[in-house]
């Protein structure tokens, strides 16, 4: 592809707004516009495109739409959607299981590719659906398909959308999605079961029903150039319908053992543990998210760095055992150590992977002897003490 294919589709945004009188979408992809000139090293034709930008500024006068700001919720003037600032923190590439990692690779190449399907006939948004228990990545996700994408990322929580006046909910959805249409962005659609609930659901009010119409309506009138991601924690109550709306669709679950242990050594760097300590930890956070061991992770370096002390294996597991729930079934082996002793702990792990929980294992772990943990794993140890 020549460099001035490369502007093809901000070329058909830019007519297509200025056709319908639509400033904003003009100005907004004008100004993306200029910043691929830059980033492509004509800072000639940037240049001159933000001058014109500039001189026209107090001359256009759109019809339809009377500020570039973000839209706001009619009757509270909540905004419907926030922009989530990419340099404020430096993250790692999510880590997920390589066919998860093709299917994002994927969507991204297409997504990239939009100006070549609008010349080709195919207009349909690249929305993708990323489902599954909190913690698992799904903004990180969304912030790293903006930032591959070079593109801003505005968020749309939309719990906070459902106006309390039911027939504003539609405005507020058709609002966000003219916004996405006029705006080279990508389009965070967060707690998406709030809005895409099942429509059969008895207990649902009716209006709320032809919400999900609307919805799928405005999902359906984005173009190619539009790049949607909605996230939910619920996926079991969206609609039949909407899934089909995106063409894409991916599961973040609790990551694997292998997973886990690549998250500690990732995470705790540059602190490095050893492979069998790695090992051991990997084994106790089972059931625990990518964010939950991100958590436990960056608060063993913030304690650290006052103590000027080395993280250990003893302050990994301390840190699990606080944020251990005993109503998450995942985590029900950790959580039911919460409150025992170091004497029982010592025998359940050992009971759990006698290989694994070796007495020198087991003395990282509780930060006693070898001899101690000897001791304390045996069953007897523990009926007489």
């Amino acid at each position: 592809m020549n460099s001035d294919s490369n502007y093809t589709s901000e070329l058909f945004r830019i007519i297509s707004g200025a056709l319908r009188l639509d400033t904003l979408k003009v100005r907004n992809y004008a100004s993306f516009l200029a910043d691929k000139f830059e980033a492509n090293g004509d800072d000639g034709s940037a240049n001159r495109l933000r001058k014109l930008l500039s001189e026209t500024d107090n001359e256009l006068h759109p019809v339809s739409i009377s500020s570039k700001a973000p839209p706001v919720d009619s009757e509270t003037r909540f905004p419907l959607v926030e922009i989530v600032n990419l340099n404020e923190v430096s993250e790692i590439p999510l880590i997920i299981p390589a066919e998860q990692r093709d299917v994002l690779n994927e969507f991204i190449s297409i997504a990239k590719s939009h100006a070549q399907f609008e010349t080709e006939g195919v207009n349909s948004p690249n929305a993708l659906l990323l489902y599954g228990p909190p913690g698992c990545g799904k903004s990180r996700l969304a912030r790293e398909i903006a930032r591959e994408l070079g593109l801003k990322l505005y968020i749309a929580r939309l719990d906070g959308v459902i106006s309390s006046y039911l027939g504003s909910t539609s405005k507020n959805i058709r609002a966000i999605f003219e916004f996405a249409a006029s705006t080279p962005c990508v389009l965070f659609l967060d707690e998406f079961d709030a809005i895409a609930k099942l429509r059969d659901d008895a207990q649902e009010l009716g209006e709320l029903k032809r919400v999900v119409n609307s919805f799928i309506q405005n999902l359906d009138s984005v173009g190619a150039q539009s790049v949607i991601i909605a996230a939910t924690n619920h996926h079991q109550l969206l609609d039949p319908a909407v899934w089909r709306r995106f063409s894409y669709r991916l599961e973040l679950s609790y990551p694997d053992n292998q997973q886990r242990i690549k998250m500690w050594d990732t995470f705790l760097k540059p602190h490095g543990f050893s492979s069998h300590e790695l090992a051991i930890l990997g084994d106790l956070s089972e059931g625990f998210s990518g964010g939950d061991i991100r958590e436990v992770c960056f608060r063993i370096k913030r304690q650290n760095i006052v103590s000027k002390k080395h993280p250990t294996v003893r302050d990994a597991f301390i840190g699990l055992k606080r944020l251990a729930l005993g109503d998450q079934e995942a985590m029900k082996f950790l959580s039911a150590l919460k409150h025992d002793n170091d004497h029982t702990i010592a025998r359940r792990l050992k009971e759990r992977n006698p290989k694994l929980y070796s007495h020198a294992n087991l003395a990282l772990i509780l930060d006693v002897s070898k001899a101690t943990a000897h001791r304390w794993s045996k069953k007897e140890s523990v009926m007489n003490g």
